[in-house]
């Protein structure tokens, strides 16, 4: 193996008789490198909108959400919620209640999801941060209760920032059937008053249907007094989420599902996850045509090194001697455009993490100005030993047509 190894770096780097076995050499690194250099790149950019939509979440989401898995809504009386929120890693506990309302202002209706939230909600997530106008933020007091409401669900409403009159939320009772006679009986009401804000996350679920209400006002109308659908936790700092996560599934069974920011929005990151995917196809098909122009280079290679090979096997070398020294060089020459394409990629990442190089579009049109970058080792790693594979794939068939010129030779 290792004179193989030997031969195969001499025959990388040497001068050819012919300039175009160089050529065509020079060639296929080029085009090793390119595909490699767009394979981390590709990767990267993936990463980084992973990360963008992540940091977009964290303002509304909590760390850790837990909900029933049968039914919607819970008891907060239970014992076993009880034993959660007495955890020495638990910062802030926080119980919300989700339920579909129907919105009403002047003319307009809307369907809405109302999440009735209690006083520790602006603690657990940073909604003060996505909040905007010119009000502040509350949700009740001793006067009248308020909502907030979400950016574009403002919009479709046509009632401002600070509208004169309530806003009617309505929710269907659950003790008795619709009369048909008079509708509005089969309905619980409540009017709030905008308390001069609106939050905008940038995210269509929330941004087009929330509306955040005070717990109680939430409870009242749904009629679920001491439930909640879902207790949101935020942990203290160093602590890590697999870990919380096994501390509270032994606490709550299996009657409990503990959910990560991931896992609440699992199917915005199944579908980064899926492009990310399928771009790694595609790259790594473009990568094996590029192995493939190797070959057209190591036969030339073998042609021109056809009595070398004679020698060697007269001098006691094996045919699977001479035939690692050929596979050899079509794995070099595929290593050595890879290293070069990562190499380049690498640079041109950090470039754009640091820098901004590339741009979105004008600038406010987008969440960010700049294409998100986010270099992992995992994808280095990733696409060496892809490039390896399809290295091995395409010039496998060489080692064969080696033994038949040594023969031939004979």
């Amino acid at each position: 193996m290792k004179i193989s190894l030997y031969i195969a770096k001499r025959y990388l780097f040497a001068k050819k008789n012919h300039n175009v076995i160089n050529i065509i050499s020079a060639i296929s690194i080029a085009g090793i490198a390119l595909a490699s250099f767009a394979l981390i790149c590709t990767l990267s950019v993936f990463n980084g909108f992973h990360t963008l939509i992540s940091t977009l979440f964290s303002d509304f989401d909590p760390e850790l959400k837990v909900e029933p898995v049968h039914g919607k809504f819970f008891r907060t009386d239970d014992e076993r919620i009880s034993a959660v929120r007495s955890l020495s890693f638990i910062d802030v506990c926080s119980f919300t209640l989700e339920e579909q309302v129907l919105l009403q202002y002047k003319s307009k209706q809307q369907i809405a999801i109302m999440k009735g939230v209690d006083d520790s909600f602006h603690e657990l997530a940073d909604i003060e941060s996505i909040l905007l106008g010119n009000g502040i933020y509350m949700l009740s007091d001793e006067i009248c209760d308020y909502g907030i409401l979400g950016i574009n669900l403002l919009r479709k409403m046509d009632c401002g920032a600070q509208p004169i009159d309530p806003l009617t939320l309505y929710v269907p009772r659950k003790d008795s059937n619709m009369n048909m006679v008079n509708p509005a009986n089969s309905f619980k009401s409540a009017p709030v008053f905008s308390p001069g804000v609106f939050f905008k996350v940038d995210q269509e679920k929330y941004d087009d249907n929330y509306i955040l209400v005070s717990l109680d006002l939430a409870r009242k109308l749904t009629g679920n007094r001491n439930n909640a659908s879902a207790m949101e936790l935020k942990l203290t700092g160093g602590t890590g989420i697999l870990k919380a996560k096994r501390e509270l599934k032994s606490i709550l069974g299996d009657e409990f599902r503990i959910l990560d920011r991931f896992q609440q929005q699992a199917d915005v990151f199944k579908v980064v996850k899926l492009e990310k995917f399928i771009s790694y196809l595609f790259l790594s098909f473009i990568l094996l045509i590029a192995c493939f122009n190797i070959i057209s280079s190591l036969i030339m290679l073998m042609l021109e090194k056809q009595n070398d090979a004679i020698l060697l096997k007269s001098l006691g070398a094996g045919e699977k001697t001479v035939e690692r020294i050929f596979v050899l060089n079509g794995v070099l020459i595929s290593l050595t455009g890879a290293i070069a394409g990562l190499s380049a990629g690498i640079v041109a990442v950090l470039l754009q993490q640091h820098l901004g190089l590339l741009k979105l579009g004008a600038a406010g049109n987008f969440i960010v100005d700049y294409y998100p970058v986010n270099l992992k080792i995992s994808d280095i790693i990733i696409v060496l030993l892809t490039v390896i594979a399809v290295s091995f794939i395409s010039i496998r068939p060489i080692g064969h047509i080696a033994r038949k010129l040594v023969s031939k030779g004979h």
